[in-house]
């Protein structure tokens, strides 16, 4: 009898692991430091496994090669645990790295056979604008609409340089996901997901410790993206409030001259309550109507203390880092 019951339990285990469906670490690195969330599916909710964040200290300076280091070692840290399952990863580049424009799909690019031939199309007609040499570029597009694109470009060297940050804390990459995608997986999978989301045009606002990252989209489908350098440890003056407002509004203008028949229903900020004050005062100065989507409210958290996040900090935003999990 008492070996029949072990058998049992045995095998309620191995299928409540069957059941847990883990996803991979989301690794969010910037220059304000490195988030780390893990997300499983099990049940009607998805949970939160395991969490944490390394802030970058003052002395390193970002990009460096003592970054570099830092940031290997933090990330050792987050994951010698037992709270994080597996090794694979889906990273993020930083917002600094990261080239974003938007311009009409090129006539030569229309009806390309190729993606090779698409992307040189695009690469001609932005190469002057990369903050970096053409010929060490990695170009990839997303197609918007109305004959928008989204081209995004990083500079390969860079691209390696954080590869060999993964090679060096034993993970392994399952892939790399730009930031803007990142927030979209986290709207559509907590905030977006009723039928009538589907149609709808939103404005999400992640704003982090020293970033405030902007995307405009239909659901799933991106139409636009910013990243400004003002973040939550900035913003406790009026003036910055206001700077951040300033860039904000050219990014709706110009959102407006791309797209002329897309009408932005509402705004959704992707951060804790306690960021409520200065989203209210940005969601009133741009004149559209607002909600908080905090995720960490939209997710199952078994042990809140244990997980390695704390909801208190309202400088810490994780929304991008979720949104990686999820890919």
């Amino acid at each position: 009898m008492r070996s029949f019951l072990k058998n049992q339990v045995g095998s309620h285990i191995r299928f409540l692991q069957r059941a847990q469906k883990y996803r991979p670490i989301g690794v969010d690195i910037g220059d304000s430091g490195v988030k780390m969330v893990q997300l499983s599916d099990g049940g009607r909710q998805m949970s939160l496994v395991a969490g944490g964040c390394r802030n970058r200290p003052d002395d390193v300076e970002f990009g460096s090669s003592r970054w570099q280091r830092w940031a290997i070692n933090a990330i050792s840290e987050l994951t010698d645990n037992e709270r994080f399952h597996g090794r694979h990863v889906v990273a993020a580049m930083p917002d600094q790295n990261v080239f974003l424009e938007h311009i009409r799909m090129p006539r030569t690019a229309e009806g390309a056979t190729s993606e090779d031939k698409v992307q040189t199309a695009l690469l001609s007609k932005v190469k002057n604008r990369l903050p970096f040499k053409a010929d060490d570029a990695i170009i990839k597009y997303i197609s918007a609409e109305d004959g928008n694109v989204v081209v995004i470009a990083v500079q390969r060297t860079i691209v390696d340089r954080h590869l060999a940050i993964y090679e060096n804390t034993n993970l392994q990459i399952k892939s790399i996901v730009v930031w803007p995608v990142a927030l979209i997986n986290s709207y559509t999978s907590f905030f977006g997901r009723r039928q009538a989301d589907v149609g709808a045009v939103v404005v999400l606002i992640e704003i982090d410790s020293n970033q405030t990252r902007l995307v405009a989209c239909r659901h799933k489908n991106l139409l636009f993206a910013h990243s400004v350098a003002v973040g939550a440890s900035q913003l406790d003056s009026e003036e910055m409030v206001t700077r951040l407002v300033v860039e904000l509004t050219a990014c709706k203008r110009q959102f407006a001259s791309m797209y002329k028949n897309a009408q932005v229903e509402r705004l959704i900020f992707l951060a804790g309550h306690e960021s409520q004050s200065a989203c209210t005062a940005i969601a009133r100065q741009l004149e559209i109507p607002a909600q908080i989507g905090d995720c960490l409210t939209a997710v199952k958290i078994p042990n809140p203390s244990g997980l390695g996040i704390d909801r208190r900090n309202s400088q810490v935003s994780w929304a991008t880092a979720f949104g990686l999990s999820l890919s």
